[in-house]
């Protein structure tokens, strides 16, 4: 048995999230990237030793069952008469009695004052490839600490995270951790960047910028997969701290917004706007859903807005469906509707699009929009960097747009 490093493990990490860990190419590959030979009943013999170190290192703090989290002041709300609150988180600004809590459920109203209850708790901490939130114009390659604290402001019936997402307070694993330590476990994890993500950052904003100032201070960027539902005051202290924004732009029809996801559509096109304006990166995501928002006009009319509204070069991922929630009756979405829609918006004239969830799909990978060769060759979560150094294409000397480094 030979001995486990911790460049092994990393990389047994990254390689395990990719869709090839049960053929032999995985093994193959593996051996090439920690130079020693793998195989199937080494690598089952050794992952003890690897676990083991992970654990050592500190990587996960250990989980607790049920704990509830102590309630934390808020920072965006008003006080209004009679001991009631006004939240300003998100753009449904719910104003609370006495007592009561909002509609994300973990912000309550206690003598005037609100509260949140989730502040310093994650429910769930992953080490995971930055594709997989996905970012394909940051950092390709390396490895993000994500994090998520339970909640979310609207409820969408496709929701893939909803145990995160729609969890009551105190019925998950939870574990203390304070910013500072965010910061931390993500640097001892080599990790470029830390992520807020799973469920809603929106609701968890407090923690999201306090995480972002104390990531900053050790030198690692803090990124954001968000629905995009801020107020201007919350998103405004967001920009100001992250590296990079995704926005779930679930669709460019309101009634879809109203019908599934019991949200609307207008103040997320108004804050998508504006992180573009600010300059701070931005992504987009659509996950496509069989028979909901799958027909080409509406996927049309998205790419127009689009390009119209924040420029041709915005990337666009359209990603697979599988049935979750309370949509489990449909089929997962099929892999022609969504090389239509990536075919659509390249007509369209958007230099950026791409295709998520589908293994082997073309539209993984990144194009330089001048030359058209493939710079960033992808196969699910995996990221391999061709002819591209400093933001430019090595062929053409195309600059393409993104967080490099």
């Amino acid at each position: 048995m030979f001995r486990w490093r911790l460049s092994h493990i990393r990389v047994i990490i990254k390689n395990m999230m990719s869709d090839r860990y049960e053929s032999g190419e995985f093994f193959r590959e593996l051996s090439n990237q920690v130079s020693v030979p793998v195989t199937r009943r080494t690598f089952l013999r050794c992952m003890g030793a690897g676990v083991t170190a992970l654990a050592a290192m500190s990587i996960s703090p250990p989980c607790i069952f049920g704990r509830s989290a102590p309630d934390t002041p808020a920072r965006f709300f008003e006080r209004l008469e009679h001991d009631a609150v006004q939240c300003y988180q998100c753009y449904r600004k719910c104003t609370i009695e006495a007592g009561s809590a909002g509609h994300c459920k973990i912000r309550t109203n206690r003598k005037g004052s609100l509260y949140t209850s989730s502040y310093g708790n994650p429910g769930a901490l992953n080490i995971d490839p930055v594709e997989k939130k996905p970012f394909s114009h940051v950092l390709p390659g390396s490895l993000t600490y994500s994090l998520a604290l339970i909640g979310c402001n609207i409820d969408c019936k496709f929701c893939q995270n909803w145990q995160i997402a729609h969890a009551k307070p105190g019925s998950l694993h939870i574990q203390s951790m304070t910013p500072e330590q965010v910061g931390q476990r993500a640097r001892l994890s080599s990790c470029p960047t830390i992520a807020c993500t799973y469920s809603e950052p929106t609701v968890w904003s407090e923690y999201v910028l306090d995480c972002a100032d104390a990531a900053a201070t050790l030198g690692i960027g803090t990124l954001v997969v968000s629905n995009g539902t801020w107020t201007e005051r919350v998103l405004d202290e967001l920009l100001k701290r992250v590296k990079a924004i995704k926005v779930d732009l679930k669709s460019i029809e309101p009634g879809y917004y109203r019908d599934v996801c019991d949200g609307e559509l207008a103040p997320v096109l108004k804050n998508i706007e504006r992180i573009r304006r600010s300059g701070v990166w931005l992504e987009l995501v659509n996950l496509v859903v069989p028979t909901l928002n799958d027909k080409p006009e509406e996927i049309k009319k998205m790419v127009r807005w689009v390009k119209t509204n924040l420029g041709d070069d915005v990337p666009l991922h359209f990603t697979r469906f599988h049935p979750m929630y309370k949509l489990q009756q449909l089929s997962p979405t099929p892999e022609s509707t969504l090389t239509r829609a990536w075919e659509s918006a390249k007509a369209e004239g958007l230099k950026y699009a791409y295709v998520g969830n589908v293994a082997d799909h073309p539209g993984e990978n990144t194009y330089c929009p001048q030359c058209g060769r493939i710079v960033i060759r992808r196969r699910g979560y995996r990221s391999e960097i061709l002819d591209f150094r400093e933001g430019r294409c090595g062929s053409c000397g195309a600059v393409l747009p993104g967080v490099w480094s």
